[in-house]
């Protein structure tokens, strides 16, 4: 029998994923020390592999058949736009998907004007805007706190995630647009659905009856 890979969202991602597996009977001791080093985890009686990657990185492990299945939020799966099956909403990492800035910037929404957008997700920036708005903005890519942007005049909204708007309500900002609900998603590599499809068929079903 060959091992099942599962590539996971590091971080609290992975720590709530790998609490909702061990419901269902996948568990990885070795992952439990805080002091390991090690980048992949193996559980030999069930013939699973566990490794830890950076979220962006998840679906394309996926994608290329290095992970059979990944666990990651929907985020980063709309951002990637990899070829894989999204079988499972975990129900886990709830946020939206929402479009800030500082109550002015409203109008220049509404009325469609020419503005700079800063974020971290251009292509669901640039989906949102230019396919579902049918409003022409200049994206900039921004890899830290895009909330900064409309502070220092860098752009006149941010496309971010928002789970409690703490920290938007903090700088002075604001949710203008929601552009869509976000929660960790199971994906499977489409070759190893076929392969292995009774295997992974039944951890899906496992997953979902004690997610019910």
């Amino acid at each position: 029998m060959r091992y099942i890979t599962f590539a996971l969202a590091k971080g609290r991602l992975a720590r709530q994923a790998m609490g909702l597996l061990k419901k269902v009977g996948i568990t990885c001791p070795e992952m439990e020390d805080p002091n390991t080093r090690k980048l992949i985890f193996t559980n030999e009686e069930l013939k699973l592999k566990f490794f830890l990657a950076k979220a962006s990185d998840v679906p394309t492990y996926v994608e290329y058949g290095a992970a059979d299945i990944g666990i990651v939020g929907r985020d980063t799966i709309l951002e990637e736009r990899r070829n894989l099956y999204e079988v499972l909403d975990l129900g886990i990492g709830k946020c939206r998907m929402c479009v800030a800035g500082p109550a002015e910037a409203a109008e220049l929404l509404r009325h469609q004007q020419l503005i700079r957008v800063a974020t971290k997700y251009p292509v669901i920036a640039k989906d949102y805007f230019y396919n579902r708005k049918h409003q022409t903005v200049e994206i900039i890519k921004l890899n830290g706190s895009v909330e900064l942007a409309p502070i220092v005049g860098l752009s006149e909204v941010i496309v971010d995630i928002v789970e409690t708007g703490t920290t938007l309500k903090e700088n002075g900002l604001q949710v203008l647009e929601e552009i869509c609900d976000l929660s960790a998603k199971v994906v499977v590599n489409q070759v190893s659905m076929k392969m292995e499809n009774q295997r992974i068929t039944q951890m899906i079903q496992d997953l979902r009856g004690a997610l019910a």
